[in-house]
């Protein structure tokens, strides 16, 4: 996710994750299938993001960011930087993935740029409910994919698709299991274990929108953690199809605010 789904698509996600008014009953497809349906959907091609973000708990926080998005295949560039408040303006993170290996970069202005070990992976984004793992991952991608059953999720009826991954394929989870609108092809609710029986992250979509190809995508998510963190994410402001320079996706691209001349308002 994401955001990648958010963006993740979201997301992350963050992390990220066609349909019209009057779209049509799906046909019975496998978990596998349904798998690459979400991930073409949601985890390919460019997009640029506005996205606010406000973190509940000990330490709250209201941040702005912008999310610039590259993936192709097995390979994703992932940027998020933020915009507002004023003091932390600038602060950025470069996440990127070639086939199993995640690698990142962290700046803080005006100067100071930090490679992210792996082992930090597991940390949180910016201090809210999302780490940089999540906004990058992507288990629809994973090998092992099932369908587990169905459940209401606000009035609509979801598959539920169980990912594990598979040797070779690093993860702090064992499991993640997605409540999937597979009319809609949009996930409503994500839940990822990192031990059988032990939640991990909870994420709602609480908000669902058509984007600017007449998809229906997430805009509003709700993350909740094992820390007791709620996290609100809008990232409702979003442009697909956006091009991008090279150098935008570099740790020096970093201390650059560039925005594309198609962004959202």
């Amino acid at each position: 996710m994401t955001l990648r789904f958010a963006t993740a698509s979201l997301a992350l996600v963050l992390f990220s994750f066609s349909s019209s008014a009057a779209e049509p009953e799906p046909a019975a497809i496998s978990a596998p299938e349904l798998a690459a349906k979400l991930r073409a959907k949601h985890q390919d091609g460019t997009s640029y993001i506005r996205l606010r973000m406000e973190v509940a708990g000990a330490a709250k926080s209201s941040l702005q960011l912008q999310v610039k998005s590259r993936v192709s295949g097995t390979t994703t560039d992932l940027v998020y930087q933020v915009l507002f408040p004023k003091e932390r303006k600038g602060e950025a993170v470069l996440l990127q993935r070639k086939g199993g290996r995640i690698s990142g970069t962290l700046f803080t202005p005006p100067n100071t740029i930090r490679p992210l070990a792996a082992a930090q992976l597991d940390e949180a984004l910016f201090g809210g409910g999302l780490s940089y793992e999540d906004v990058i991952d992507n288990f629809f991608a994973w090998e092992q994919q099932a369908t587990v059953g169905s459940e209401l999720v606000d009035r609509v009826n979801c598959t539920i698709l169980e990912s594990k991954p598979g040797k070779g394929e690093r993860s702090s989870y064992t499991s993640v299991r997605t409540w999937v609108d597979a009319r809609r092809l949009v996930p409503l609710r994500i839940e990822k274990y990192s031990a059988p029986g032990r939640l991990a992250r909870r994420i709602d979509t609480t908000r669902v929108v058509t984007d600017d190809k007449g998809r229906s995508i997430p805009a509003n998510l709700t993350i909740r953690d094992a820390r007791g963190i709620t996290t609100e994410l809008d990232g409702s402001r979003i442009k697909h199809d956006v091009t991008f320079a090279d150098d935008e996706f570099t740790p020096e691209g970093l201390k650059t605010m560039t925005v594309p001349r198609s962004a959202p308002e």
